[in-house]
């Protein structure tokens, strides 16, 4: 048997093993559930994939079991993010990138079908007819490495999408805070309303009676227009944080009635010590990860390009050719591009400066994460530090001074205006420590975004 002859079985033989080797299989959940498992162990709920539409516009079945919806308690922050993650549509359909970079690894870890040629023709008596069936020989070799590229892209994707789960409990979490918060702050308004609105009857009464005058009566009668004021705005900002929330959370008729807190929970004991938040962002934030391993991928890209300079186009096929009245001719044939004008050195140079560019987007990207997990550090203690203040120091001063200004107009030693001047300055206290829990709850949730923990499952010192 000639070379010729012994060709065709041998390059069939590399076509079936390429073609066995590269069948990649596509899971039923399209490789989600490693990114459900991921994002379960740094923000503490797992997401669910929605696999038909037959639930779509509706709340997911695995919801309506939850307190929230059946028996009407108020929602806190674990299940808003809970249901944030599998009712949300928007995320939902962030989920099946996943799904659809592992259909495009499959996809890619298959060879080419090999062509088939079918010519005849026939004139003059006689009859010619040509069969082919070519391979891509280059695309059969590289299968491999196009594989191993298609995987570095489906583990990219998964990170995307774990990270715009992460941005999305983050909203869910800030969104629930200020909805809480404001909630808060406009039950205070009103009782504040309310007391001011006793106060300037009681100092038009007076007004009347000639025991104050008209000017004590106008600043009465300001600080109530005021406090309508602020309740209205209050209002106004609990009804569209609310509405945030409601988005985030992607419900929609008799389930966006849900019941908020009555308040923002309290300041925790002690505040988080974290020993090294640089080495934490650095370990664990995804866009670190990211960097990281998009620069691996593209010095493995640049290995390829080395490899495949000079071979662009090699295909390698079967031919039979019939014609009558003469014996049938069998070959093969093969057609290779020849490198005279581009010689590949531009492709190298590119993938050598893109690798660069890589290698320096790794370098930002590890400067910026230790700014931001030392700003976000700096800036859940500073909060935690106010708000603790204004518990532990600032509230129980003014209310010493209530049950002394209370005392004192018991034994008519301070004047009706007196205790009503105090009650606007208790009033004002409250409502900036509501502000201050407002803004530490905030900060907590933006340090764990930052950090990619959650705080309590942190080493203190």
């Amino acid at each position: 048997m000639n070379p010729r002859q012994r060709l065709l079985p041998r390059a069939g033989a590399a076509a079936a093993l390429a073609l066995l080797a590269g069948c990649a299989t596509v899971t039923p959940d399209g490789g989600f559930g490693d990114v459900a498992a991921t994002t379960q162990n740094r923000i503490g709920t797992a997401p669910q994939l929605a696999r038909d539409a037959t639930g779509q516009g509706a709340l997911a079945a695995s919801l309506r079991d939850l307190p929230v919806f059946r028996e009407g308690r108020p929602l806190d922050m674990d299940t808003a993010v809970r249901i944030a993650l599998v009712n949300h549509p928007g995320l939902q359909a962030t989920y099946w990138n996943v799904g659809i970079a592992q259909a495009d690894l499959a996809q890619a870890a298959r060879p080419r079908n090999p062509s088939f040629d079918f010519t005849r023709l026939a004139g003059g008596g006689a009859l010619e007819i040509e069969r082919g069936i070519t391979f891509d020989l280059v695309g059969l070799l590289t299968t491999p490495l196009a594989a191993r590229m298609e995987t570095r892209r489906f583990e990219q994707v998964k990170r995307d999408v774990g990270a715009a789960i992460e941005r999305h409990a983050l909203e869910t979490r800030t969104a629930w805070v200020e909805a809480v918060a404001a909630r808060q702050a406009l039950e205070y308004a009103r009782r504040v309303q309310a007391s001011a609105d006793a106060g300037a009857e009681l100092t038009g009464r007076m007004a009347k009676a000639g025991n104050t005058n008209q000017l004590e009566l106008a600043r009465e009668q300001v600080f109530l227009a005021e406090a309508a004021r602020d309740a209205a705005r209050a209002d106004k900002r609990a009804t569209s944080t609310r509405e945030r929330l409601t988005r985030a959370l992607g419900l929609w008729g008799r389930e966006a009635d849900y019941a908020l807190p009555d308040h923002l929970p309290d300041l925790p004991a002690a505040p988080a010590e974290l020993a090294d938040v640089e080495r934490i962002a650095l370990a664990q934030r995804l866009d670190v990860r990211a960097a990281q391993a998009e620069a691996a991928a593209t010095a493995a890209d640049l290995g390829l390009t080395r490899t495949t300079r000079f071979i662009n186009v090699l295909d390698l096929g079967v031919a039979n050719k019939t014609q009558t009245g003469e014996p049938t001719g069998r070959g093969y044939s093969l057609s290779l591009e020849l490198p005279l004008f581009d010689w590949g050195g531009a492709r190298v140079a590119r993938a050598e400066a893109t690798y660069m560019q890589a290698v320096n987007k790794v370098a930002l990207t590890a400067v910026t994460a230790r700014s931001e997990a030392r700003e976000g550090y700096l800036a859940y203690r500073n909060a935690y530090d106010v708000a603790k203040h204004y518990r532990d120091t600032i509230l129980p001063l003014r209310k010493r001074i209530g049950k002394e200004v209370l005392l004192r107009y018991n034994g008519m030693l301070a004047s009706p205006h007196d205790l009503l001047a105090d009650a606007r300055a208790q009033a004002e206290a409250v409502g900036a420590y509501i502000e201050a829990l407002d803004t530490f709850w905030t900060a907590h949730a933006e340090l764990e975004a930052t950090l990619g923990t959650r705080l309590n499952k942190e080493k203190t010192r």
